[in-house]
């Protein structure tokens, strides 16, 4: 069954006009750096979904083209339904997206909503990419 995307904040209306052609890769892009996403991460002894220790670990995945992707949501209620097959990633952490790069390590890719129409894949040098743009904001 295929959800129907009804975008729900800035970055969503953002992505879906991007995804329609009516807001530039550029545009779109320099909208994503100034956003928020929502990260899952697993924590083995968490409690009610608040993260009991230091390190977060973010879910990835692998992309199936020699490199990993971590997961990210455009709103938490987006996560819901993908992370039921991923025990222990109920939980998870609201950042900027400039946070969540300059976090990530290198060679990892990411995906955006992953399970939804209205989503984003990139590789892992369009994220160095990003990361090089959003240090010079």
């Amino acid at each position: 069954m295929e959800q129907v995307f009804s975008p729900q904040n800035d970055l969503e209306r953002q992505l879906l006009a991007a995804q329609e052609g009516q807001l530039g890769e550029e545009e779109f892009m320099h909208a994503l750096l100034g956003a928020q996403v929502f990260m899952p991460i697993h924590d083995k002894h968490g409690i009610g979904g608040l993260q009991s220790s230091r390190s977060a670990t973010p879910l990835t995945l692998d992309s199936g083209a020699g490199f990993d992707v971590i997961v990210l949501f455009t709103s938490p209620e987006r996560a819901k339904d993908f992370v039921k097959d991923y025990p222990g990633y109920e939980g998870g952490l609201l950042a900027e997206f400039t946070w969540v790069l300059e976090k990530m390590g290198s060679g990892l890719g990411l995906t955006l909503n992953p399970g939804w129409d209205a989503g984003l894949d990139m590789e892992p040098e369009t994220v160095q990419q990003l990361l090089a743009a959003g240090g010079e904001q």
